[in-house]
């Protein structure tokens, strides 16, 4: 017998933080200082990343409640533009989405931890917690729900002490200001403020993340839309926070093209012997987003499985109901990017490419309204402006990362390709199995 267990509206609160906060607010501000140094400029960068995460959260709302299936974009682009379309961009999300992700904050989490402990390697670490939290989420979804809810309580309660800290701190430069400088309107409009654009956009991916299991939440209709906007509005206030304790506490150039910022900016609150301890703190939070990825990512991979034949091995359950085949797909695909991709190429690449699929998702909602126009539940508010909005920013991201990142650009671009051969070679197959069966 199957399990019944279903997603409460904390845990889908909990999966949206998670998996948002992650490697992107703990790497990418040494990325940005190479180029930017306005604290104005830096903190726009993560102002901007969540109004454009709130707008795509208001326009999820409504797609998730209109078309409740676990799946996020896969299942909204089959739905309302082509069955073509909502592949490529399972594809994407599958395999660069989340497994990219993972390996990313398991690289990240790796490098905090050999930062303390020299002799620990950082790949084998990054590689042993990928298959720790794995095994969690294919055992049981009510214990991973449980580990999941633990984790991000932590982790927030864990950035808010760490915020507090910052502030009571002695600032690095005294005169230290967030109000702009004569030359942050040049930082501003510059190719280098929508690269580092690309950087925050990554940091708050997962805003989205909830929709992916609506499948199995507990009253969808009511609770996915409070868990999207909610969880975008606590992220955005603690990136803006966390980033400002960062630039107060330590100079710039000590942060400048560093990865472990958190601990440099930990050494300087705390002292270097308790900073150490609060890098392993952080090196813990980002358990909490490897988790929440493993569980929303297969999700996706299932969705694909029971709509293209040739993936059916994809979609297999356990008794508890858990898709395990994609679970230990995903796995495998973020083992195989910890071991052979470079940290920011990857960073660009996993950026770019996510991007374009939430913005035909967005896109989509335009489509349901013309098909639909009766729906009931929840609507876009502020539609269509803030829809618009969203598209605007992220169309301006695009075409910097194509100008300013050609090549990761093109990675993406090719991976996308890829998956349009996928999705070809198994609508024939399906086709020629249904002949066959007839």
């Amino acid at each position: 017998m199957k399990s019944t267990y279903k997603i409460g509206f904390y845990t889908a609160v909990s999966l949206v933080i998670a998996n948002m906060i992650g490697t992107g607010v703990f790497t990418s501000l040494g990325f940005q200082l190479i180029h930017i140094h306005s604290v104005f400029s830096i903190l726009l960068l993560w102002v901007l990343g969540g109004i454009i995460s709130y707008c795509g959260a208001l326009v999820y709302g409504e797609l998730g409640t209109a078309i409740p299936r676990s799946g996020g974009e896969y299942v909204y682009l089959s739905k309302l533009i082509h069955p073509s379309i909502g592949f490529l961009s399972g594809w994407v999300s599958s395999t660069v989405g989340f497994a990219a992700p993972v390996g990313l904050a398991s690289i990240a989490l790796g490098s905090y931890v050999h930062k303390i402990f020299p002799g620990i390697n950082t790949t084998a670490c990054a590689l042993s917690v990928v298959i720790i939290i794995t095994m969690i989420h294919v055992t049981n979804l009510k214990l991973g729900s449980r580990f999941q809810k633990v984790v991000t309580f932590s982790k927030v309660a864990i950035i808010v002490l760490f915020i507090t800290a910052g502030f009571i701190h002695h600032p690095a430069d005294p005169g230290i200001s967030i109000l702009p400088q004569s030359f942050s309107w040049s930082e501003i409009t510059s190719g280098y403020f929508a690269v580092s654009l690309i950087y925050v956009s990554y940091a708050y991916s997962g805003w989205n993340a909830a929709a992916y299991i609506v499948g199995e939440m507990n009253e969808p209709r009511k609770n996915l839309p409070k868990a999207l906007l909610l969880g975008t509005l606590i992220v955005t206030v603690i990136y803006v926070l966390l980033n400002f304790v960062f630039l107060y506490s330590s100079p710039m150039p000590e942060l400048s093209g560093v990865l472990e910022v958190g601990h440099v900016s930990a050494s300087h609150i705390f002292g270097a012997a308790f900073g150490q301890l609060m890098s392993l703190v952080i090196a813990f939070l980002l358990i909490s987003t490897i988790s929440a990825m493993i569980m929303a990512g297969p999700r996706i991979i299932k969705s694909m499985g029971e709509d293209l034949p040739m993936l059916g091995l994809l979609s297999k359950t356990n008794k508890n109901n858990i898709p395990y085949m994609a679970i230990l797909s995903q796995s495998f695909l973020t083992i195989v990017f910890i071991l052979f991709f470079p940290f920011e190429s990857l960073l660009t690449f996993v950026g770019f490419s996510l991007t374009i699929f939430t913005c035909l998702t967005v896109i989509s909602l335009f489509v349901l309204r013309v098909k639909d126009k009766n729906t009931s539940g929840y609507k876009t508010w502020g539609y269509p402006v803030t829809p618009i909005i969203f598209l605007l920013f992220n169309g301006y991201i695009l075409y910097n990362a194509l100008t300013e990142k050609p090549i990761e650009s093109l990675y993406g671009l090719s991976n996308v390709l890829l998956g349009f051969a996928v999705w070809f070679i198994g609508y024939a197959y399906s086709k020629k199995k249904l002949q066959t069966v007839s």
